[in-house]
């Protein structure tokens, strides 16, 4: 914007004039000043203006550029470019958000300014370029996402289309709100990186799988991403994908085969801990409490077998039945206390996955009604009728 470059804006003033637009056109709203008097108002803003004189220059540069921006050449782009990036200096934040908006559309707009504007930390500045703007490349939008705060990555998965090297940094850094946005948007694609890392996610949130599952993604993700899901999931997504029906059962069986080996070796851990504790003389009621709060209802189930002397198999099936005699049966012959009984049935009904028929208020009148002697006696006479001394009633 030195003395060469406003000679050349003022050459494309009076071209503009001498066509009958820009400055003569008050039906754009445009100020009917001389172009003498853009230039003169222009070069005493870039000077020594104070904001608001600079805020009606950009408004009124803005207004030359926008006239027909397809006419200029590359030289004049630039120049404008020059004319706004030094307006910019000092320019208040809402006169920034309405070049934006202005802008962002324009194909031709000086990419500087572009630039300038996407990278600006308020996000009501960045966001029109940053969805809108052809004139951002997939570098920049790249160098944006992995710069820029959760609002700007927000903006640029909504642009009509993403590569998946912009992808890949959405999914890598983008919060839930943002990837939801991403895999909504029809124009984006993900590379098999970004395909991983989204099913990284699935687990623990629904939205997020549910999003994914409707898109059209290769086949071997979307059985993987089924294999994930939760019940509610799937059910949405089979709804929608009939035609994987088959292969989606085939999934599941692999999957419930899988569970079952995966929980005979976490089974086998369990017990091993506990068992190891009880022969080092460490298994006491405060570790079955601590056990209990955690939900590790294997580790609980094998403590109460060792402390009673009951089958582990017996406790396990007592923690999955809907009533809970047993259970305070075996805690109170355990000697444990009503607390710890409290968070051993809380854990058994997260496991079971049964609503509590009975409450717990009932539970405690009942436990605190048994007497030790009671639970012994009810307990020899389950050992006897094991053994078949006993006739079952």
């Amino acid at each position: 914007a030195d003395e060469t470059g406003l000679s050349a804006l003022e050459d494309i003033v009076a071209c503009r004039e001498k066509r009958g637009g820009y400055l003569g056109q008050k039906s754009m709203g445009v100020n009917t000043a001389s172009a003498t008097s853009l230039l003169a108002d222009l070069q005493a803003a870039l000077t020594h203006g104070t904001v608001a004189r600079r805020v009606e220059a950009l408004r009124r540069v803005t207004d030359l550029f926008l006239f027909a921006p397809s006419d200029y050449s590359d030289a004049q782009i630039a120049l404008f470019d020059d004319v706004f990036q030094c307006l910019l200096l000092k320019m208040e934040q809402s006169a920034k958000v309405l070049l934006a908006k202005r802008l962002a559309p324009v194909a031709e707009a000086p990419p500087g300014v572009i630039h300038t504007l996407a990278f600006d930390d308020l996000i009501d500045v960045a966001a029109p370029v940053l969805v809108y703007s052809d004139r951002l490349n997939e570098e920049a939008l790249v160098r944006n996402a992995r710069e820029k705060s959760q609002g700007h990555l927000l903006a640029i998965s909504k642009r009509k289309a993403l590569g998946h090297a912009v992808t890949d940094v959405l999914v890598e850094r983008g919060n839930d709100v943002v990837v939801e946005s991403t895999l909504n948007n029809p124009g984006a694609e993900f590379s098999d990186d970004g395909y991983s890392r989204l099913l990284t996610r699935v687990e623990s949130h629904d939205g997020i799988a549910t999003c994914l599952g409707m898109r059209p993604i290769p086949r071997h993700f979307y059985l993987q991403l089924v294999a994930k899901a939760s019940r509610s999931v799937r059910a949405k997504l089979n709804e929608a994908n009939p035609h994987l029906a088959d292969d989606v059962a085939a999934v599941m069986k692999e999957v419930a085969v899988n569970a079952s080996a995966a929980k005979t070796e976490e089974t086998l851990r369990a017990q091993t801990l506990v068992k190891l504790l009880h022969t080092d003389g460490r298994l006491n009621e405060a570790q079955v409490a601590a056990f209990a709060a955690s939900g590790r209802v294997e580790e609980v189930s094998t403590a109460i077998a060792l402390m009673t002397d009951v089958p582990i198999l017996t406790v396990e099936n007592m923690m999955i039945e809907p009533r809970a005699e047993g259970l305070l049966v075996l805690a109170k012959v355990a000697g444990l206390n009503w607390t710890t009984v409290e968070k051993i049935l809380k854990a058994r009904h997260v496991a079971s996955d049964e609503s509590i028929s009975t409450s717990l208020a009932e539970y405690q009148d009942h436990f605190n009604l048994l007497r030790p002697a009671t639970a012994q006696q009810v307990l020899r006479f389950y050992r006897m009728r094991e053994a078949g001394a006993v006739p079952a009633a």
